[in-house]
């Protein structure tokens, strides 16, 4: 997976006035990647982790995640605006103004894992990661979770690297 992220990297994320304002952070390093983890309570994933050392944090090319059951934004797939990088200085970064604690904090999202992607709702649906059955050290499964519907959790996939591979362009949906 490493090596297909870092050979599709070019094509995988959107180049943005927008995008570089509010998601992109400078690369992180191996320090501010054992802090993150500790502030979040969570190991985060290698494919994560990977993904983001090609660009940390951003908005992806494609951005609508297959669904098996309808989500608040269709009814075959989730949208995201963008991914949280690594780090603490945008917005939205994991651990930012408006990153994974905030939500849980703020918007009273429960506490399953790490929030690590936003929705064009504006909080009222988000991506997690899901560590509920794997622990705190696990491979965890990727969710939509939608606050306007009780925070009803809707799988998207076993992993994030099945996650990241599943994204489509929104063309694709109907």
């Amino acid at each position: 997976m490493a090596n297909e992220i870092m050979n599709a990297s070019s094509q995988f994320w959107e180049d943005s006035d927008y995008a570089r304002e509010e998601y992109v952070s400078e690369p992180f390093n191996d320090e501010t990647l054992t802090q993150v983890e500790k502030e979040l309570g969570y190991k985060l994933p290698e494919s994560y982790i990977n993904l983001l050392k090609t660009q940390n944090g951003g908005i992806p090319i494609n951005t609508c995640a297959p669904s098996n059951e309808p989500t608040s934004w269709a009814s075959d797939h989730a949208a995201i605006a963008g991914i949280f990088g690594i780090g603490r200085e945008k917005s939205y970064s994991l651990c930012g103004s408006l990153g994974s604690q905030f939500m849980i904090d703020e918007w009273e999202y429960p506490k399953i894992g790490v929030y690590i992607c936003d929705c064009p709702s504006a909080g009222h649906d988000m991506i997690a990661l899901d560590y509920r059955e794997c622990g705190k050290d696990g491979e965890p499964k990727v969710v939509h979770v939608d606050q306007d519907d009780d925070y009803k959790v809707t799988f998207l996939a076993e992993n994030f690297s099945e996650f990241i591979k599943s994204l489509k362009h929104e063309d694709e949906f109907e």
